[in-house]
């Protein structure tokens, strides 16, 4: 016999050599019909894997909040749509078919791209292919015979020579189709209930564009068809959400082939409001004691060695620019440069914190394909800064931090975000700066302090930077998505690197803490999370244009710029559409550009010297007199509301 526990603590015995699949049997029948795969000590494994010694138990089903459940069904289905390519076009050639965080793809190399009748047939054949309910069975094979086995599909046969001498080399089998793989899969085609065809895009075999441009097909399936409906509708609520459709909709920016891929230029809608974005972030940390600074976007690389980013990061720097007898740089971050500015004179601990802002331009060598509007750019403006802080200041210091965050949450009016202690990989040498001790002392001195700040926070390994572990705000988009918003960092390895000092009380030199940190994170990131939040509705503070000015004709022209002019001295963003159109079309076009308030201004507006008001949200509000509207309008830009 062998003991089995659970996921909730409880204890099963059960004969050795029992699978999975009999284990959720055993607890229900429920339980059986909908769960994908196990986790046995850790290790993601088939239903019909067998336990032969005591172990923890996991059993994977798919539901929303279990990733690990949905990316074997979305795995086997993979499988499934391989099976159906090669049925339909026999000379194809498989690569790779993973299960995403969001359904699966499969990457084919075939004569010409796939058509959109070619998808309606694979998805055709899949359907038949879940019918048949083959059964999936796993077998392993040596080397020598994995490779006779594969030796027409090149990018296989590629992929097991990669493989390290000993290692199990695995295949499935369903029907006529065999795919090298580690799983793991459900029993059978027919536990798919339905898939669907999303889209189809070329893909280089393993992202190396040196390589060959394969086809990739992206896909989903469900146990239900209601399932798949909702997130047909959520794809579609996304892509009306798409911060790209929506800032080309809006004028906010554009991109252009000779200016080069993953470098947006924001155009005078888009300035605006980032404009008005580092002014209110640069006026809260000037509040609060911050100094800012301008430091080059151009470094020595010697900078980088000497800060420890050159081993950790060079990769994603952009190449070396020989010139006379230095080596330069463009920057990706700026923590070297405030670490010197810090070093340019003296300190007492009378003077800490030290508080080092910078609105600065940074660069790094994202690939082409990896780009996206202004959520993934080449050059990117960061709310950056560096706090300099003795040993018994990185509480106090670091919880008003968080008070900061939480202030400029509170006034975007996010309310869905969770809070990350972002740890080390012990096992990841590489990856991080290699100094147990000082890893040990930071993650439990940041662990220490939030739990006495009182935040709810989550632990994630391998989410730390380089040198040293950090609090991540991790906020749901409009469209479901988790993404990193602001983050907090304690570091003790660049103020040992720059030999960073300040006179302690008892007159000897001592080395500070520094704490980096990123409210709004980049600029550009902050906006296309703003524009898809909002779906281009900005509320009025931050709104391109606050008001419009409509007049009816011609003879409202003077008084409708008449207005303008006493807006603008208002400090309110206002234009006026004096076009020789109809009163309805402009009113339908102001709703379109999502401007807050609409004014018509007609003869009787004009002799009665009021505006008669139109709100985006709340549609006719009735005539107002000017300096009621102000008062209005004002208010709400004041309290960030609308």
């Amino acid at each position: 016999m062998i003991k089995i526990i659970l996921k909730d603590g409880s204890i099963m015995e059960m004969e050795k050599g029992v699978t999975i699949l009999e284990v959720t049997k055993k607890i229900s029948e429920g339980l059986a019909r909908n769960a994908t795969c196990g986790e046995v000590d850790g290790e993601v494994k088939d239903l019909r894997f067998q336990l032969k010694k005591d172990c923890n138990l996991v059993i994977h089903t798919f539901q929303p909040e279990d990733l690990q459940g949905k990316k074997a069904y979305w795995h086997t289905t993979s499988h499934i749509m391989a099976q159906a390519v090669k049925r339909l076009f026999p000379e194809s050639k498989i690569a790779i078919g993973p299960a995403i965080d969001e359904g699966f793809y499969y990457d084919f190399d075939v004569e010409k791209p796939f058509t959109d009748e070619d998808k309606a047939n694979i998805e055709e054949e899949m359907k038949k292919i879940i019918k048949e309910d083959l059964p999936i069975k796993k077998f392993s094979l040596p080397k020598m015979q994995a490779l006779e086995l594969m030796k027409n599909e090149p990018y296989k046969i590629e992929l097991i020579q990669d493989l390290p001498e000993n290692e199990e080399i695995s295949f499935y089998q369903q029907g006529e189709f065999i795919d090298l793989c580690a799983g793991p899969h459900l029993q059978s085609t027919g536990k798919i209930k339905i898939a669907k065809i999303l889209s189809s895009s070329g893909a280089y075999w393993r992202g190396n564009e040196k390589n060959k441009m394969l086809q990739r097909i992206y896909a989903i399936s469900f146990p239900k068809a209601s399932m798949l409906q909702e997130h047909l509708d959520l794809l579609e609520e996304a892509r009306q959400r798409d911060h790209r459709k929506i800032g080309k909709e809006q004028e906010l920016f554009m991109t252009h082939e000779l200016v080069g891929s993953g470098l947006p230029m924001y155009l005078p809608n888009g300035a605006t409001i980032r404009r008005i974005l580092e002014r209110y972030i640069a006026d809260k940390e000037i509040a609060l004691g911050y100094q800012h600074v301008y430091t080059p976007s151009l470094a020595n690389v010697n900078l980088y060695k000497t800060s420890g980013h050159w081993d950790h990061y060079h990769e994603d720097m952009f190449p070396v620019m020989k010139m006379e007898n230095e080596e330069l740089v463009l920057r990706p971050m700026n923590c070297p440069h405030h670490m010197l500015i810090y070093k340019n004179k003296l300190h007492s601990y009378r003077d800490l914190p030290i508080k080092i802002g910078e609105l600065a331009h940074d660069f790094r060598y994202e690939s082409s394909g990896s780009v996206c509007g202004l959520e993934r750019v080449r050059e990117m403006c960061q709310n950056d800064a560096h706090i300099f802080v003795t040993p018994e200041q990185i509480k106090s210091v670091f919880g008003e931090v968080v008070k900061l965050i939480l202030s400029v949450y509170e006034d975007f009016g996010f309310n869905d975000y969770t809070f990350r202690l972002s740890l080390r990989d012990k096992n990841n040498k590489e990856k991080y700066f290699d100094d147990d001790k000082m890893w040990e002392i930071a993650e439990s001195q940041l662990r220490e302090i939030l739990t006495e700040l009182g935040i709810n926070f989550y632990e994630a390994e391998g989410e730390a930077a380089f040198y040293g572990p950090k609090l991540d705000v991790q906020i749901k988009t409009a469209i479901g998505h988790d993404i990193t918003i602001s983050t907090c960092q304690l570091d003790f390895l660049l103020p040992q690197r720059f030999e960073l000092e300040y006179i302690g009380e008892d007159g000897k030199a001592h080395r500070p803490v520094v704490i980096h940190r990123a409210i709004l994170g980049t600029f550009d990131r902050f906006l296309s999370f703003l524009i898809e939040e909002y779906k281009g509705a900005f509320p009025v503070w931050l709104a391109p244009a606050q008001v419009k000015i409509l007049p009816i004709t011609d003879t409202q022209h003077q008084y409708a710029n008449q207005l303008k002019e006493e807006f603008i001295k208002k400090g309110i963003r206002v234009i006026v559409d004096d076009r020789n159109e109809k009163i309805g079309y402009k009113i339908r076009e102001a709703q379109l550009e999502k401007v807050p308030y609409m004014l018509v201004v007609g003869p009787k507006e004009v002799e009665e010297n009021v505006v008669a008001v139109r709100s985006r949200k709340d549609g006719d509000i009735g005539t107002m007199s000017i300096r009621k509207f102000e008062q209005k309008l004002l208010e709400e830009i004041e309290l960030k509301n609308g």
